[in-house]
């Protein structure tokens, strides 16, 4: 598996790499942690896609708030609605209370919405509509509710490849990726494998007491 790009000091997520292509990773979360525009992150699994979009949660104004992660590939349709819009009591069986989901948890913070590509595109649908209208509807309620969340996505698959292909939903695609921060793999970046090695080395030693 590809080393993580990132990690986390005193609650902190540092950039570990000195290499080109990593500065420019990070030259872009600086930048989009500076504006509101919504992010799209895309590289192969395990380059530290979530650490990314925590860097440019912590250099944002929603800093103070919440950073929320769902994996949009780990539920199933039902459940993922569910999760992201909140359900009101009895909306289903073992719905017995109202629920927020994470977009309005998420509220004053960062909702970053990993693996966006494995939706189907019912579920597409209804994200690209909480995106438009800022609102969300629980599951069995016809009540919409408003957040205030920086949305951030990420994906390990080529999102213009799954448009042409119908598989991903064109107007979801222009509405998230904004700006898109690649991350490249370890194999790209030869140069900082000293570097990620003495961390992670360092990492053990303080995990076990060894000095």
């Amino acid at each position: 598996p590809e080393a993580s790009i990132a990690a986390d000091y005193g609650g902190k997520t540092v950039i570990i790499g000195l290499s080109r292509c990593i500065q420019d990773v990070l030259q872009l979360s600086l930048k989009a942690g500076n504006s509101s525009i919504p992010v799209l992150i895309s590289g192969e699994t395990g380059t530290g896609k979530e650490l990314a979009a925590r860097k440019i949660h912590e250099n944002s104004r929603f800093s103070a708030g919440p950073f929320i992660s769902i994996n949009c590939a780990a539920l199933t349709e039902t459940v993922l609605e569910s999760e992201l819009f909140g359900h009101v009591k009895g909306a289903f069986s073992g719905a017995i209370s109202n629920r927020r989901g994470k977009f309005v948890s998420a509220s004053n913070g960062t909702l970053f919405l990993d693996e966006i590509a494995e939706m189907s595109l019912a579920c597409q649908a209804k994200i690209l509509r909480a995106l438009q209208e800022k609102t969300v509807v629980p599951v069995g309620s016809d009540k919409e509710v408003g957040y205030n969340a920086r949305i951030i996505a990420a994906t390990n698959q080529n999102l213009g490849k799954l448009v042409q292909a119908g598989r991903f939903r064109q107007d979801l695609y222009f509405r998230l990726c904004g700006l898109e921060i690649n991350i490249p793999g370890l194999r790209e970046r030869p140069s900082d494998i000293p570097l990620l090695v003495k961390y992670f080395i360092d990492k053990a030693r303080t995990e076990t007491g060894d000095n």
